[in-house]
């Protein structure tokens, strides 16, 4: 029998409910896609649970060609990604970028991708990089746009670069005061200006969590939605979440940089599920819950009000990404999707609404029903029973009197090469269960 870890399993179920608001609340959500982890779901699985789920945009942190070709023609908007390492080779050599975009862009959008985006580089000015991409992100970002002019794709496919909030972000100040930081307001004001010459987005991630991580006397409610902070007032505006304030500081920062009306684009946002006493399934549904809710009335911020479009961080754990910030950082995933895999490879109609299982099991117990399911119609092979570590076999049946854990057994379809499917297994459990009532 396969069953999951309680102490796992108490921030999977949570995420589901979380997840379960979220795709009825809100329209025009996008994820961020990483695959640092040493198992990853193939890209068709991928695309299939944001269909599965109306996700419609999809931010990529590489331009790999086979990966983005599973995007083609399936409504889906996507941003590829440029990783730091590749932008001093982009902004020395034209011809890299030239190769780049013919080779990663000019196919894919001819078999039918929809890229929006290309984002140049990854928080490339973090403090922690002691200036290593200072010289090179803002020519790289000129060759690859000049590259796709070349092509045909500049009014189509704008060029980016996701910034962390610590560009401008100053600690206690006041969102008026926001200006992008000295050591980099040179490169700054051209990346701003670069952006607003091509109808460009500003690309910022901002993590409320990171804020409470980084300072104890950070207000914590302030991380959240539920207006249970103390307000902070800045030139008669009240600001009671961190993520309004921080919008507004670089508001204030753009203003300052000569474009006022230049589109914001949250390009992270989330909240981990472990690895820090704040990381945990509490804390991130409420978090998630605020932040559908926020972005559903589509006010924006007092000072960038309207619609604002956001991607989440992040699809799927990661359990290869660096913890030098943190043991959260291989924890922002949305597990259902490994929950989804299993579904569409198994049976979980039993789940489904007025299933026999539907109404009988707890969110824990749904999920070790799917995880189940994969495993014993992978005939038990213990190769399906990981799930990114949410997983194990255990030897106590999880079934009740309403809902049946099915257990494979071997058949001598498998000796013919023809696997025995659920329904074999579901139709011999319920027979032995009608003998077992008559007896």
């Amino acid at each position: 029998m396969l069953e999951t870890p309680p102490m796992k399993m108490a921030w999977t179920a949570a995420f589901l409910i979380v997840l379960q608001f979220m795709f009825i609340s809100v329209e025009g959500i996008g994820v961020n896609w990483g695959t640092q982890a040493a198992q990853n779901l193939p890209p068709s699985t991928i695309v299939q649970i944001l269909k599965d789920n109306g996700i419609s945009r999809i931010k990529l942190f590489d331009s790999d060609a086979w990966t983005v070709s599973h995007f083609a023609k399936t409504g889906i908007e996507v941003m590829l990604g440029v990783p730091n390492n590749q932008l001093a080779s982009l902004a020395k050599h034209y011809d890299k970028a030239k190769d780049y975009v013919k080779e990663n862009v000019t196919e894919a959008y001819k078999a039918g991708v929809d890229i929006r985006y290309i984002a140049v580089g990854n928080e490339p000015f973090l403090k922690s990089y002691n200036g290593s991409n200072h010289a090179t992100t803002f020519p790289a970002m000129q060759n690859v746009q000049k590259a796709l002019n070349e092509e045909g794709y500049g009014g189509k496919i704008k060029v980016t670069t996701p910034q962390n909030a610590d560009v401008y972000k100053l600690r206690f100040s006041r969102p008026s005061a926001g200006q992008f930081r000295s050591d980099i307001r040179d490169v700054m004001l051209q990346i701003v200006g670069f952006l607003k010459e091509n109808d460009a987005p500003f690309l910022v991630n901002v993590y409320p969590f990171l804020s409470l991580y980084q300072n104890p006397d950070f207000p914590v409610e302030f991380a959240f939605f539920d207006g249970g902070a103390q307000p902070v007032m800045d030139k008669g505006t009240a600001y009671t979440n961190m993520l309004d304030a921080n919008l507004d500081t670089l508001v204030w920062s753009l203003r300052k940089a000569g474009a006022p009306k230049l589109k914001i684009i949250l390009g992270e946002i989330g909240w981990p599920t472990d690895g820090n006493k704040d990381a945990n399934v509490n804390m991130a549904k409420k978090f998630y819950n605020g932040f559908f809710k926020k972005m559903a009335t589509k006010k924006g911020t007092p000072l960038y009000p309207g619609e604002m479009e956001y991607y989440l961080f992040s699809l799927t754990d990661e359990n290869q990404k660096s913890i030098a910030p943190g043991d959260f950082e291989r924890h922002w995933g949305s597990v259902p999707a490994n929950v989804q895999y299993a579904c569409q490879m198994a049976d979980c109609t039993a789940l489904n609404h007025d299933g026999s299982c539907d109404k009988t099991l707890d969110d824990k117990k749904k999920i070790s029903y799917a995880f189940n399911m994969y495993y014993q119609m992978n005939n038990q092979d213990v190769r399906a029973c990981d799930f990114e570590g949410l997983a194990h076999v255990v030897d106590q049946n999880a079934s009740t009197n309403e809902c049946l854990f099915p257990i494979g057994i071997e058949s001598a379809g498998w000796k013919l090469g023809r696997p025995v499917g659920a329904n074999a297994m579901v139709g011999l459990f319920v027979l032995l269960l009608l003998l077992l009532v008559i007896k």
